[in-house]
């Protein structure tokens, strides 16, 4: 009985695969042409491989990798055992945490969206002459600022025993020419009541009056910052500021106080003018 073969366009057509993939299973050796015309080049499949092809279909559907494909039919077979389809319900159960993560991770974002966007995020306001705690640091990153300030700034502040007027006000101010995601040149303030002794952590310094500082709130961890900024940017030049001093970015709540980044309100201050 004559045996039915398939041009790999007639193959690819039916099995509703590409040529291409088709070459490349052809590649490395998982689905081989039944015969190669010498002269012509033509590749043909047999009507079984069809089963073979949906074979591996199927094992891709739940997971498998060609490698792992290649190695079974190595072995002679396409059929996994059990350990092996019971080690991708395992990697299925880790893949879900890790979705279902992400998926709350978003909808925080989100919420914290619709938060921000439900509240005015610009005003103009007057920043008040005052005494600070500073101390200046080249940090690794944006992340290292709460630890900074809760492992090093907070305890030499309590050691000198600083006074700090409630609310409280602290903020930063970046002394880099230049963007940079690493080795921040970062100057950490913290408004005191009165002027304390120098260490070598913390230098106490007056901060002349701001009369006009254009605020902006920023929900979020501090790696987003840029589009906080963009904003701001957009609005000094929409109504016409200038801007006369380096931006301060204020810290109302962080690391220690909230344990979820996208709660977090930091405040941005650019000094204008008209």
């Amino acid at each position: 009985m004559k045996q039915t073969k398939l041009k790999i366009g007639e193959f690819s057509q039916l099995m509703q695969v590409t040529v291409k993939t088709l070459r490349h299973y052809e590649q490395i050796g998982i689905l081989k042409p039944c015969e190669v015309d010498q002269w012509t080049g033509y590749r043909y499949y047999k009507l079984e491989q069809m089963q073979q092809l949906q074979s591996i279909r199927h094992l891709k559907d739940v997971g498998f990798s060609l490698e792992e494909i290649r190695e079974m039919m190595e072995n002679n077979s396409l059929v996994p055992g059990i350990e092996q389809l019971e080690s991708k319900i395992h990697a299925c159960e880790e893949e879900l945490k890790i979705l279902l993560a992400r998926r709350e991770r978003l909808h925080q974002m989100v919420d914290s969206q619709r938060k921000l966007n439900s509240m005015d995020k610009i005003s103009i306001q007057e920043l008040p002459e005052i005494i600070v705690a500073s101390h200046r640091e080249t940090i690794p990153n944006y992340e290292a600022v709460g630890p900074m300030c809760v492992n090093v700034i907070g305890p030499e502040m309590q050691r000198l025993g600083c006074k700090c007027p409630p609310p409280g006000y602290c903020f930063t101010i970046e002394h880099n020419k230049e963007y940079s995601p690493t080795d921040i040149d970062i100057e950490y303030c913290e408004q005191v009541e009165e002027m304390g002794t120098d260490s070598e952590i913390i230098q106490f310094k007056k901060l002349d009056a701001v009369k006009s500082a254009l605020c902006y709130k920023h929900y979020g961890p501090y790696d987003r910052f840029y589009q906080s900024y963009t904003e701001v940017f957009k609005y000094i030049e929409k109504e016409g500021y200038r801007i006369v001093g380096n931006p301060r970015c204020c810290y109302v709540d962080g690391i220690w106080n909230q344990e979820d980044p996208e709660k977090w309100l930091s405040i941005i201050q650019v000094p204008v003018e008209k």
